[in-house]
């Protein structure tokens, strides 16, 4: 076989793969290092490509480029709610938190400066963003638990428990990853009955929740 004909030939990217491609980069870099820190030479390195590329397709620079990271991953986060509603609910929640922690560990840093905020780069649109998750993640609860017009005290207790995740999450980041994942995963979903049944003491809408939630089926 001659030279030529082992060589793989190049193929150019389409717009989207480019650009997915420099998303894929900026990701990784955010995900192990504060937005601050992370540059677009840096981004062109990791991507293998040249700055003034990078320029080509986020020519709003770095905020541009983090805006659009940040986007990919809150879509990563919103998906991992979205579970088959079949089945008994507390598995159905584990299963969600087990994808949500799985994003944590893989991104770190990341998600601690995504989700602490004080970056440099952090905006206006920046916080809607991450706000976005919060509540589409609460609309996936409430769906779960049947629930089509909530009233405020059980949005607020679900809101309230998503804070509570973040928090633990990004407490969890700060212990060196203690407790093991699957045990802060089970007393986080712990935790939701709790409230919920806290809640349950002061609104009907609550306490018929949990009335179809600690059925014999869901344990």
């Amino acid at each position: 076989m001659s030279p030529a004909a082992s060589t793989p030939a190049y193929r150019r990217l389409s717009v989207e793969e480019r650009r997915a491609q420099l998303l894929d980069a900026a990701l990784t870099l955010f995900a192990h290092r504060a937005p601050e820190e992370v540059s677009l030479d840096d981004v062109a390195e990791a991507a293998g490509v040249s700055r003034p590329l990078v320029y080509r397709y986020f020519p709003g620079g770095k905020q541009q480029l983090y805006e659009a990271a940040l986007r990919s991953a809150a879509e990563a986060l919103r998906t991992c709610f979205d579970e088959p509603r079949e089945g008994p609910l507390l598995p159905r929640l584990a299963r969600a938190l087990d994808r949500y922690l799985a994003f944590v560990d893989g991104h770190d840093a990341g998600f601690t400066a995504l989700l602490q905020g004080g970056s440099v780069v952090e905006t206006s649109r920046t916080s809607a963003i991450v706000d976005g998750v919060r509540r589409a993640a609460a609309e996936h609860i409430l769906r779960h638990l049947q629930v089509s017009e909530a009233g405020p005290r059980l949005r607020m207790t679900v809101r309230m428990w998503i804070t509570a995740v973040e928090a633990a999450s990004l407490i969890w980041l700060d212990e060196d990853k203690q407790p093991p994942v699957t045990e802060l995963r089970d007393w986080l979903v712990e935790q939701f009955v709790a409230v919920l049944a806290v809640t349950a003491n002061r609104d009907e809408q609550t306490a018929a929740v949990v009335g179809r939630l600690l059925t014999p089926a869901d344990g």
